[in-house]
């Protein structure tokens, strides 16, 4: 895709910001049919299973170091390779360069906020950043919102990720309103576009050996982190099987192995299943996004799993803090929230305090 093309489309789309809205960019057909055809090569060329390196940063202050046999402030045991800061602070001196945004939950289409995220974190390249899906529908700007992360993922290919959510899928988008913006804003063949390059993208990533990231959750068909080197692409979404159930999944902390999912699709797993892939995959933490939590990210299984969300004030129906995590060279993580405009009167990322053990909200169908 020609440089000069691209930057200008990345200008205008973050020319957009207006005070607490964003206004429409109006790209033409030709401008999006090249950034999905670029970016589906992008995502052609690396693998299905990411596999990236700590640090990691998205939007994180201060970090607090805590020990390695124990959480600072909660006492809490953890591995040898992995520390938690559950400190929301300033990131001081700390150079951006060492840094790479781990795990951005799902955006799906409010713009603003995805603006609001880089403009805290760094815009790339100063800053690097992993997406955990759901990039679309809902939100009243889906275009403009995987526009410039396809824009993003062209020009920075190495340091900037997205992986795949369940919203990334025709026979969802179709109903909860990606299909519709399509259409009225261009037309079908637009919508088939970016379907097109939603069945290349990556389904996980794997950082340092130690942190697995994705969409939904596990999948009792997932034996070994293999299969999710092979699943092939293009490919569309089943209804069933590995595939869907890391796009799908979801923890469920009143329930011990595999149940059924309310959603209709894939299952839920209890935190022994969590626990037990871990220590065989010799693993120390799954990140992944999926569900509305309330202060932005929630834990499960004794903090061996995080749920991240980093849409505040979802729909503009739940009272969500949005949030991100950041990982360091060292595999300290640590979290930052972002609040809602709606309900603060003013934006910006907030030092809620954590609570621990708070279960993942159950939310609609899909």
């Amino acid at each position: 895709m020609d440089e000069n093309l691209l930057d200008n489309i990345i200008r205008r789309l973050l020319g957009t910001k207006n005070g607490r809205s964003t206004k429409q960019v109006q790209l033409t057909e030709a401008e999006i049919k090249q950034l999905c055809a670029a970016s589906k090569e992008c995502f052609l060329s690396q693998p299905n299973l990411l596999e990236l390196e700590a640090p990691i940063k998205i939007c994180v202050r201060k970090i607090v170091k805590s020990s390695k046999s124990g959480l600072k402030g909660f006492g809490v045991r953890l591995s040898s390779e992995l520390s938690l800061a559950f400190d929301n602070a300033l990131l001081g001196d700390k150079d951006p360069r060492y840094w790479i945004g781990l795990s951005a939950g799902d955006v799906h289409g409010q713009f603003s906020d995805l603006l609001r995220l880089f403009e805290y974190g760094g815009y790339p390249p100063t800053a690097n950043y992993l997406f955990l899906g759901d990039y679309v529908d809902r939100g009243k700007q889906s275009i403009e919102t995987i526009c410039l992360l396809l824009a993003y993922k062209i020009k920075y290919k190495e340091n900037f990720f997205l992986l795949r959510g369940n919203h990334e899928c025709a026979s969802i988008n179709r109903i909860y309103g990606f299909y519709d913006e399509c259409k009225r804003r261009f037309n079908v063949r637009v919508w088939k576009l970016f379907t097109e390059c939603f069945n290349c993208l990556p389904v996980a990533a794997l950082i340092d050996e130690k942190i697995l990231c994705m969409h939904g959750g596990l999948s009792p068909d997932l034996k070994t982190l293999d299969q999710i080197r092979s699943i092939s692409r293009p490919v569309d979404v089943p209804d069933q099987g590995l595939l869907c159930d890391l796009l799908w999944a979801d923890p469920d902390k009143d329930l011990d192995g595999w149940g059924e999912n309310d959603r209709g699709v894939s299952y839920t797993f209890g935190a022994d299943i969590v626990s037990e892939f871990l220590k065989k995959h010799d693993l120390d933490l799954i990140c992944r996004a999926h569900q509305v939590v309330e202060d932005g990210y929630e834990f499960f299984a004794k903090r061996q799993l995080v749920t991240i969300f980093s849409a505040p004030n979802y729909c503009g129906e739940f009272d969500n803090a949005g949030a991100m995590m950041s990982v360091d060279d060292s595999l300290t993580c640590s979290f930052q929230i972002l609040k809602s405009l709606e309900k603060k009167g003013k934006g910006g990322f907030g030092n809620n305090t954590f609570r621990p053990g708070t279960p993942p909200h159950k939310v609609g169908n899909y």
